[in-house]
């Protein structure tokens, strides 16, 4: 493995331990080659640089009081997209490897030709959630949210995300989302949902 040096390795943790169910990541480390240990290390490095990403392309939310979960948003960049796109393709072949850079972009591309006609081009992506598991059902999870919507609210954005799991949706009805679209991805061979929230006034 190549050297890599974390910059959030405790949330990088916590995260795998919240989506280790997750069709997404469970096809991810599949398609990458080592020892089961090697394929969690890689799929750590993942979640590090999709927090270092999100604070140049859009917002990571981490709560003051605890390590135990975060969230992770990307913005609309406009010119910059494309270098983002490289960055990250150059990040996944050298970390993850080329098989697994093949499989993530086979899903991102499908899922992204989905959601672009049915969500306004200045929206914003909640890209990764996660709490880890023995902190779970402490309504704690909507505390790694309902900050970032206070801002979009403010600012009059939709947020939208997509969910491999039913059983959150409920989680993020409550949070204002409503199922837009259900999709079959063909490489994971799991449906998915794309989830929407207007921005609301007053809030």
């Amino acid at each position: 493995m190549t050297d890599y040096t974390f910059t959030y390795r405790t949330l990088s943790e916590a995260l795998y331990e919240s989506l280790i169910d997750d069709p997404f990541y469970i096809t991810l480390e599949k398609a990458i080659r080592g020892t089961q240990l090697e394929k969690k290390e890689m799929i750590l490095r993942y979640m590090d640089y999709s927090m270092i990403e999100a604070e140049h392309a859009g917002q990571v939310f981490i709560p003051t009081e605890h390590n135990y979960g975060a969230s992770i948003w990307l913005k609309p960049m406009g010119e910059k997209e494309e270098q983002l796109k490289n960055e990250k393709k150059e990040f996944l072949i050298n970390q993850l490897g080329e098989n697994a850079w093949q499989c993530y972009a086979s899903i991102v591309n499908y899922m992204s030709q989905q959601a672009d006609p049915l969500i306004p081009p200045d929206a914003w992506y909640l890209s990764i959630v996660g709490l880890r598991p023995a902190h779970q059902n402490k309504r704690l999870g909507s505390g790694l949210i309902i900050p970032v919507l206070e801002k979009t609210d403010g600012l009059g954005i939709t947020t939208y995300l997509e969910t491999f799991t039913p059983r959150n949706m409920k989680f993020y009805e409550k949070l204002g989302y409503t199922s837009i679209a259900t999709f079959n991805e063909p490489i994971t061979g799991s449906p998915y949902w794309i989830m929407a929230r207007q921005p609301m006034s007053g809030a």
